[in-house]
């Protein structure tokens, strides 16, 4: 057996950092960049910022515990991290991208693995069309901002403003209205995940809207563009009785 050449980093609570201290001090550990696998010890948030940043070279993730929520990562323990590492189980995801222009005409491009937000920026609650694959399907929402989610972000942001839970392997995003005033009743949309979504603010400069990947944020946005990115691959790490689908199932039936 072939034991992984490991990374370890740690997001900068005291917490966190104590953590990485006492794993460096059991495991031999390389530099980043000659990493077969990164170990990330934080919450979701690091998560999220650890796979945006090592992107490119696409070393699996392999995240633990040591913030508040961690709904991608596994349970802390620093007992038998190689054989956890060794009989873990990779999940591949796709990310949304982004391609937002702002009022000014400057064009911003970003990836989410959660979700792309539209957001007001002011008082004054956002008019948003809603087109898909550039078919007109809401001329108008009256709202405080919409958003898509992908299935692993469908339990973060998504699941709090009542937008549906997404198994892994369904193929949808979620489309779903945040605080949305007219139409009322109007609860989102299930789109397959192929679907191109855009955004067109309705009076940007009065009505002003930012729109954000994950936490890559844009002000004073005019038009958002969104679809999955199948070209762009992110691979996590889970323990098996622990993996992610498992996870976003068991979500569905909590009380």
């Amino acid at each position: 057996m072939t034991v992984p050449k490991i990374a370890i980093v740690a997001a900068p609570t005291a917490v966190a950092k104590e953590a990485r201290k006492r794993l460096m001090a059991a495991h031999a550990t390389v530099p980043l960049n000659e990493a077969d696998v990164i170990v990330a010890l934080g919450g979701d948030g690091f998560m999220l910022r650890t796979l945006h940043k090592h992107l490119r070279k696409g070393t699996p993730i392999y995240g633990m515990n040591q913030g508040s929520v961690g709904f991608l990562m596994n349970q802390y323990s620093e007992d038998r991290l190689l054989a956890r590492l060794e009989r873990a189980e990779p999940i591949q995801l796709h990310p949304l991208r982004m391609n937002a222009t702002d009022t000014a005409g400057r064009r911003h491009r970003a990836l989410a693995i959660n979700e792309v937000s539209v957001l007001r920026e002011t008082r004054m609650a956002a008019k948003i069309r809603i087109l898909v694959d550039g078919v007109e399907r809401l001329p108008e929402v009256i709202c405080d901002g919409a958003l898509l989610a992908t299935p692993a972000g469908s339990t973060a942001y998504n699941y709090s403003v009542f937008g549906p839970i997404i198994p892994l392997g369904a193929g949808v995003l979620a489309l779903t209205p945040i605080s949305a005033y007219r139409p009322r009743r109007w609860r989102g949309a299930l789109l397959p995940h192929g679907a191109k979504v855009t955004f067109e603010i309705l009076d940007p400069t009065e009505r002003r809207v930012s729109a954000v990947a994950d936490y890559t944020e844009v002000r004073e946005v005019a038009r958002v563009v969104v679809r999955e990115d199948r070209s762009v691959s992110h691979t996590l790490l889970f323990d098996r009785e622990h993996n992610l689908e498992e996870r976003i199932l068991k979500e569905q039936f909590q009380p």
